[in-house]
């Protein structure tokens, strides 16, 4: 594993970190026992930071990884990141009420690396009326965070602004072969690095789907060929993927890619911008929806639909995982248009109006007619099979 100072520290942190919003599931749970066997790989293999945050897997991200590194005896091998939820706080009381469960939660002393969740244009002038900056400062002084940060998501003369705010220690903020322009960007990754921030970045693989058109060692060995990024963040939810991306980081040094190189990702991801329908990372902060729509599926799946030839796998896997047809209807269609996931989407996507797209190209009669038929003719089918065993 290699590894990078953080600028005012000296800390060094593992240039792949693991992003724990994305843990393997059972049942609609965490699958602790593969979740476990998993963490304890990545530490093993050199992993010595962990991202995790109050809201991911419904606040149970927290408390598993606090549960592992208990169980393990890792605490004292990793660094823990995890985020203030600043939507939920009202006063500077909160703020210290959350931090303290958030402890409890990761059964922890100390959380090393805390950062300010999401911050956006509002998210920022409302923690300044709160004392955020006084909160941090004696959160540090009494022990229970040791370094303070932010994650990011809006345009970049906001990031400047929250860059210059507070004397912080690094930053997150989310950057890939297409996110150049977008957000902090390009420009924002070079700003905070030339103010001594250490810079996380999220999304690499923009939710796996970069993964999809190219190899990935293309998309982390760009992101590691910047001297300016610290540590780039992966949910590896396979042993396969933490075993690639382990040995994709063996080579991630800076300036190691080549001009031929870098010509070839940028115009990979130039193509992917130009075909992708919707720009969802697949982050699921507009989830759970009120009215039971999958929405990073359903836009996982269209964008799919238009990016690759074979159509009619596209529209069966739409009506076998969001129709209805395996499992409980989530599909566009079920949108009532009520807004909440609009105000959650880092992204700034107009979610309900790109459903109506997503409805139309995927759903219609031959949907409503094959889903209801299928949810007779499988079962009945399995029957009758097994009446002729018999």
């Amino acid at each position: 594993m290699l590894y990078r100072r953080v600028p005012k520290t000296g800390d060094e942190l593992s240039i792949l970190g693991y992003g724990c919003m994305r843990f393997p599931q059972k049942n609609g749970r965490i699958d602790y026992k593969y979740t476990k066997e998993l963490l304890v790989d990545a530490m093993e293999s050199g992993i010595n930071y962990l991202d995790t945050a109050w809201g991911y897997h419904n606040g149970q991200s927290e408390e598993v990884v606090g549960k592992i590194l208990e169980e393990t005896g890792s605490r004292d091998r990793v660094r823990i990141a995890t985020k203030l939820p600043h939507w939920l706080a009202s006063s500077r009381e909160d703020m210290d009420g959350y931090l303290d469960k958030q402890l409890k939660r990761l059964r922890t002393g100390h959380i090393d690396y805390y950062l300010i969740h999401d911050l956006t244009r509002g998210g920022w002038e409302k923690i300044k009326t709160m004392g955020f900056a006084d909160f941090l400062d004696k959160a540090k002084k009494d022990g229970r965070i040791t370094y303070a940060g932010f994650s990011f998501h809006d345009d970049i003369e906001t990031f400047k602004e929250i860059v210059d705010g507070y004397d912080w220690d690094f930053c997150q903020i989310q950057y890939n072969l297409i996110d150049t322009t977008n957000q902090a960007g390009t420009e924002g990754l070079e700003y905070a690095a030339s103010k001594n921030l250490a810079v996380m970045i999220m999304e690499p693989l923009r939710g796996g789907n970069l993964a999809r058109i190219q190899p990935a060692e293309w998309a982390l060995r760009w992101l590691w060929n910047r001297p300016e990024v610290t540590v780039v963040l992966s949910g590896m939810t396979e042993t396969d993927q933490l075993d690639e991306n382990l040995r994709i980081a063996e080579e991630g040094l800076p300036g190691s890619l080549t001009e031929e190189e870098l010509e070839l990702a940028k115009r990979a991801g130039e193509k992917y911008m130009e075909i992708m329908k919707v720009g969802c990372t697949g982050c699921s902060y507009c989830m759970p929806c009120p009215f039971g729509v999958n929405i990073p599926a359903c836009f996982e799946i269209y964008n799919s639909y238009h990016m690759f030839d074979d159509k009619r796998h596209e529209k069966f896997m739409y009506m076998s995982r969001l129709g209805g047809l395996l499992n409980k209807k989530s599909a566009a269609s079920l949108c009532r248009n009520c807004g909440r996931c609009v105000k959650a989407c880092p992204q700034h996507i107009d979610i309900p109006n790109e459903l109506k797209k997503v409805k139309n190209d995927m759903e219609g009669p031959v949907m409503k007619i094959i889903v209801p038929v299928s949810r007779i003719y499988v079962p009945l089918r399995k029957k009758l099979d097994l009446l002729r065993k018999r």
